[in-house]
């Protein structure tokens, strides 16, 4: 991927020169580089457009370019088009002027871009139209998209310019260029790229509709626009000098996009869901041998492709909310200012960034003169994984700190023997006086500290909760007395407790169990108090959590007492939320609502999965009718229909498919054709999902592929239909991680010896196919591992305390673990 030119003679500093080579580019259909896409008329017309993807080393596939981050340039753009279509680019058009002769075609002048890398290069040919919005007063706004669906980019248009406003008085830094363009693509593999000036997204991540969007597909819109916004800053304004520092960007504008949201949908309380949506999702990758430090030394575009997961995105912003916290929001939004100011039009690494802060903290006094944000966050970006806390109360005002990485299985024949220590931010609260509002660290504990003694600790009866609202990234493991104190509190009243250490106390319970260092009697008999829960956090870690247990159990004789026991803990929440849905309760009860029914009718209560079959036949006889179905339920309803029925009732999901406009429409069509229990319906559903003539976008072949694989009965299909095209799939894509996600999402479940040998082989018999997947492959083996393990060792005791709690009483306990696929 070099183009070396041997020159005649020595270049001169300072001396401008001209290199002209003859270059030839593809307008591919590969959505990378300069692509092309289509999409067809209401009148069946099809049409097409050409725009870039160049993230993260695609802008050589359409002009010769030094395409590497910290080289960066002015770029002067000229496109010719026809006359009846539009080009837009990263700057406003200059002028526009005849193409010789031909009346038909025009050449578009672009004004020259300020200093950029070359993957934030972006310009597109389209017929779209646009709405826009002079919200702030210095950059024109403007929303692109299919005519026909042109009135969706409504909300983003809304929310967009107030979103941008918000963050130029945050980082007091105001956006650089006249305008700011956002479209949406009908074909586009990722879900948005923050190109400066003009933002590029998936349909589905831009357009709402209000009658059949659901709350979510709107929060959706919200976050991935503030994302990408951040990005106007973090990453396009000051850039990572090199993909090692790939979450300078991602993590910023993961943590941002939380803070822009919440400006601009306060009412939503989003900033609370960051616990479930990023920390905790992270935790369960963050927690392998196989994972990877946030800060990483890549040197093939393959590796970089890789790097763009949750630890670069959720991890990152994990631990920037961490740093807020411990330095406080004053000093780390002046720290973060002086940043960006210093490095303006340039590039810069993680030293930089910590350099900024550490000034900041010193002059605000937030932070001892001796000590510096990276002797602490490098604890954090150098090195993988994360701590368990263990606190041992003393009975005399102190508690006796001790730290350790948290591993799902300890590996005795590991040859990883780095020493893993943290500098952990430390703050606490007591039933003596329950104050969860003081996140800045109370305590530090060093990399260098064996143990930490805490002091002003409260008398042994009361309990103590450390990691207020989670701040730091790190679990907390107590002795089974203060466990037991926890649990008494949650039950007697659980609002004392803030909802997300709420949320804290149920992931860590059932993550600590699940390695062995907290036991089940325990972790279980926290879950006790759900039944009295109203609140979506906590609700939705306690699912997330128990999901493990219910994977686990799928295929096993035990999944009944398990479904059993689960369905004793919904139900309460079903009845209270009700099957009929009500648009105008607030934001998080119509979350708390789907995610109530999705799981009823997955674990098949009986009023769930006949409300929802009969709404779908009602549909059926109805199609035009979009009111029948409430957008906040449609997944449920779609799903469990589809599921419970048969060719019929799937048939009539596809010319839905085929029909509808809307974007969020599709995917939910998408995942919910996937539900089907008729195999030969889902063999035929694979096979349509990497056929680019049968209806489905390249875009979406992923999405499809992955609904089929979390069905319990298309697992095994999908994965022996990846086995046997791999070779296809692979050549298939071309563009960050997407084989990876289908060999995560087919192997989450496997956990038996003979499934652990396949992926193997698997992996042994295709590595040429394999280079963008490569750590995806090594975490599932290491998942599958770990799975086997646990099914050893847990399996009949979970089968022993669901007997005990009057779940599956016929069980008798098995003999020695054999079981295999």
């Amino acid at each position: 991927e070099f183009y070396i030119a041997s020159l005649g003679e020595e270049l001169v500093v300072g001396q401008q020169y001209v290199l002209a080579m003859e270059f030839e580019g593809y307008l591919n259909d590969a959505l990378v580089g300069f692509y092309r896409s289509q999409y067809t008329k209401e009148d069946g017309t099809e049409k097409l457009l050409a725009v870039t993807q160049f993230q993260p080393t695609d802008a050589r596939r359409a002009f010769p370019c030094f395409d590497e981050p910290a080289m960066k340039a002015q770029f002067d753009v000229y496109i010719a088009r026809q006359s009846h279509m539009t080009a837009i680019a990263n700057m406003p058009k200059i002028d526009s002027t005849p193409f010789d002769d031909d009346t038909d075609w025009v050449w578009d002048h672009f004004n020259t871009t300020l200093p950029v890398s070359t993957y934030l290069v972006a310009f597109m040919v389209s017929d779209f139209v646009n709405i826009s919005s002079t919200f702030n007063d210095h950059a024109l706004f403007r929303s692109w998209a299919r005519e026909q669906v042109i009135d969706q980019a409504e909300y983003a248009t809304e929310a967009g310019p107030a979103i941008l406003t918000w963050y130029e008085q945050y980082f007091d830094i105001p956006f650089p260029l006249p305008k700011q363009d956002m479209v949406a693509l009908p074909d586009f593999a990722l879900s948005a790229m923050e190109n400066w000036g003009l933002i590029t997204y998936r349909e589905r991540a831009l357009l709402y509709d209000p009658v059949v969007s659901s709350s979510m597909d709107k929060e959706n819109v919200a976050n991935v626009v503030a994302h990408e916004l951040t990005h106007q800053w973090f990453g396009n304004l000051v850039t990572m000098d090199w993909w090692s520092d790939l979450w300078l960007n991602e993590g910023f504008a993961t943590y941002m996009s939380y803070l822009g949201t919440d400006s601009f949908e306060p009412t939503w309380n989003i900033t609370d869901q960051f616990v479930i949506s990023e920390l905790h999702l992270v935790f369960a990758l963050d927690c392998l041998e196989t994972s990877h430090p946030i800060s990483v030394p890549v040197e093939h575009p393959d590796d970089i492709n890789q790097i763009f997961d949750s630890i670069s995105y959720s991890k990152g912003a994990s631990i920037i909310r961490m740093m807020n916290n411990f330095l406080t929001e004053d000093t780390f939004r002046a720290g973060l200012t002086n940043y960006l100011n210093a490095f303006a039009y340039a590039n810069a690494d993680q030293d930089d960034l910590w350099e900024a802060l550490t000034t900041q903290a010193h002059t605000d006094d937030n932070l001892p003169q001796d000590m510096t944000v990276k002797t602490i966050m490098d604890t954090w970006t150098l090195q993988m994984g994360y701590p368990v806390i263990n606190v041992a109360i003393n009975g005399d005002g102190t508690a006796t700190l001790t730290q350790e990485r948290f591993l799902l299985i300890l590996n005795k024949n590991s040859t990883d023997t780095h020493i893993y220590k943290w500098w952990v931010p430390v703050t606490f609260t007591s039933q003596e006086n329950p104050d969860f509002s003081q996140t800045k660290a109370t305590d530090w504990m060093a990399d260098s500290d064996d143990t930490l003694t805490i002091n002003g600790l409260p008398s042994k009866e009361n309990w103590v909760i450390f990691n207020i609202r989670q701040t730091g990234y790190y679990r907390v493991n107590y002795r089974p007395s203060n466990w037991q104190r926890l649990i008494d509190q949650l039950l007697d009243d659980y609002s004392i407790i803030h909802l997300i250490n709420r949320a804290q106390i149920i992931d860590d319970a059932l993550n600590l169990a699940r390695a062995g260092q907290l036991s089940y009697k325990i972790a279980l008999s926290v879950n006790s108090y759900l039944e009295n829960e109203i609140k979506y956090v906590p609700w939705s870690s306690a699912l997330n959590s128990l999901n493990y247990l219910k994977s686990m159990f799928t295929r096993t004789g035990g999944y009944g007492p398990l479904r059993e026991y689960l369905l004793s803990l919904l139900t309460p929440l079903y009845d209270l939320v009700g099957f009929e849905d009500n648009t105008d309760d607030p934001h998080l009860d119509q979350k708390k609502r789907s995610m109530a029914l999705d799981w009823a009718c997955d674990l098949g209560l009986e009023d769930c999965v006949t409300n929802s079959v009969d709404l779908y036949n009602e549909w059926m006889a109805d199609p035009t009718n979009q009111t029948i179905i409430s957008a906040n339920i449609k997944s449920t309803v779609y799903c469990t229909g589809i599921a419970e029925g048969g060719e019929t009732e799937w048939n009539f999901a596809w010319d839905q498919y085929l029909l509808t406009n809307g974007a969020s429409e599709k995917a939910t069509l998408q995942s919910s054709m996937g539900c089907s229990k008729e195999i030969w319906i889902l063999a035929r559903y694979l096979e349509m999902a990497f056929d680019e003539n049968s209806g489905i976008r390249k875009q979406d072949s992923s999405s499809v592929f992955q609904a089929v694989a979390r069905n319990v009965i298309g697992r095994d299909l999908a994965w022996n239909y990846l086995k046997e095209n791999i070779e296809f799939i692979s050549s298939y894509y071309m563009s960050f991680g997407e084989l990876g996600d289908l060999v995560a999402t087919v192997t989450y479940e496997f956990n038996t010896e003979e499934e652990l040998n396949q992926i193997i082989h698997f992996r042994d018999d295709n590595i040429e196919y394999l280079d963008s997947a490569t750590l995806a492959i090594t975490q599932s083996i290491e998942r599958t591992s770990n799975n086997i393990d646990w099914m050893s060792n847990y399996y009949d005791l979970i089968l022993d305390w669901l007997k005990d709690n009057g779940f599956g009483r016929w069980l008798k306990k098995r003999g020695p673990f054999i079981y295999s696929a």
